[in-house]
């Protein structure tokens, strides 16, 4: 499969659902799909830079073009960590190579959207959309998979059975499916004027015989009962991972939390989390120093304990890891990255054919580059 039959499975609308085969992903009909498989999205926003990530060290153009803030070579010092002899991986990210080495971790590098805009807004829309270039999609394919993956109806009318980490509903899970939404860190247990006794019997009279806001009210009241329980539980585990501090960055919080809820609660099929800060214009820097090597050290860890949190769940779960666009192959006068076009995605989870690269690497010669400046989807 190559990179835009992938991207296009990824963000597919219709009546299937999502698998692996031995080296890719495929469509498979709702009757050939296990409703124990679960999605989980992580967007890096921002347009990480995946040429830092997953580094294609054997390039001599990436070293002439990076003077200062390329990754090493395997081997040399704060060097990149060898993958399959082409590609290696940026040492901040070095928690996940137990994944990697057992065979639950890939990536599919060049990896673009058939429409190659450079703006944030745009690139965030085609990838949450799921139809590049569209912009009057209403709803997001993260919504459309709920409504076509395969579910008994227990987990058909759960009110948590997709849920997304965050202060607002993303793009991608707007639509005509139920999203429970939950506030990232310490804020997602504390009240809400809903939470309110007298506010609550208040919108149970007015609202309680209504068909559609009656219903939306009881879907609050339980997916909020749920997800109260499953961050209490939760919590507790976290502290005994940090040796009884929780962590001050979110993103590892919000990964732990909804890992252990997904695990505890056979219903949630989807989930969603959002990094950002990934706009490396300035001072990116390298593999040891820097915006770049400062922000992924901690993404690790979050994304490990995304997994471990998981438990037995992992063996049926695929973790996406996307971002709207690549960057430049060359700094910039400010020693950072500008805007570019094909990217890097990950792949983790039992389900994934793991420890590959996967797609046809385009090379990062001056002439395979996307108008002369991006690594090329195509």
């Amino acid at each position: 499969m190559d990179r835009r039959a992938f991207l296009q499975a990824l963000s597919w609308s219709g009546t299937a659902s999502l698998a692996s085969t031995c080296n890719a992903w495929a469509l498979v009909s709702s009757s050939q799909a296990a409703s124990t498989r679960r999605l989980i999205v992580v967007f890096m926003r921002g347009a990480v830079d995946g040429l830092s990530l997953v580094v294609p060290y054997n390039e001599a153009n990436y070293y002439r073009q990076r003077s200062t803030i390329a990754i090493g070579k395997p081997g040399s010092a704060n060097g990149t960590i060898d993958l399959d002899g082409q590609f290696g991986l940026h040492p901040a990210l070095a928690p996940l190579m137990p994944f990697w080495k057992e065979g639950s971790l890939a990536f599919v590098h060049a990896a673009g959207s058939a429409d190659p805009t450079r703006s944030h807004f745009d690139g965030q829309d085609n990838i949450e959309s799921g139809t590049p270039g569209n912009k009057a999609t209403q709803d997001g394919w993260l919504n459309r998979l709920e409504g076509a993956i395969p579910a008994t109806e227990e987990i058909r009318s759960a009110p948590t059975r997709a849920v997304s980490i965050g202060s607002i509903l993303p793009r991608i899970f707007k639509g005509r499916n139920s999203v429970a939404t939950i506030a990232s860190g310490a804020t997602a247990t504390r009240p809400t004027v809903l939470d309110r006794p007298s506010v609550r019997r208040a919108f149970e009279a007015v609202y309680g015989d209504d068909t559609r806001m009656g219903s939306m009210f009881a879907n609050y009241v339980a997916a909020r009962s749920d997800v109260i329980a499953a961050i209490e539980q939760a919590d507790p585990e976290m502290m005994a991972a940090n040796n009884g501090a929780v962590s001050t960055y979110a993103f590892a919080t919000d990964a732990t939390r909804l890992g252990a809820f997904m695990r505890r609660d056979p219903r949630v099929q989807l989930g969603f989390l959002a990094v950002s800060g990934w706009d490396t214009h300035a001072s990116q820097g390298d593999a040891s120093s820097g915006q770049l090597a400062n922000l992924l050290s901690p993404f690790a860890r979050g994304m490990s304990a995304l997994a471990r949190s998981l438990g037995p769940v992992y063996a049926d779960t695929t973790i996406a890891v996307i971002s709207e666009f690549g960057r430049t192959v060359a700094q910039n006068g400010n020693a950072g990255t500008d805007h570019g076009y094909g990217n890097v995605m990950w792949l983790m989870g039992g389900p994934v054919a793991g420890g590959k690269v996967h797609g046809e690497w385009p090379g990062l010669d001056d002439a395979a580059l996307h108008e002369g400046r991006d690594p090329s989807p195509w």
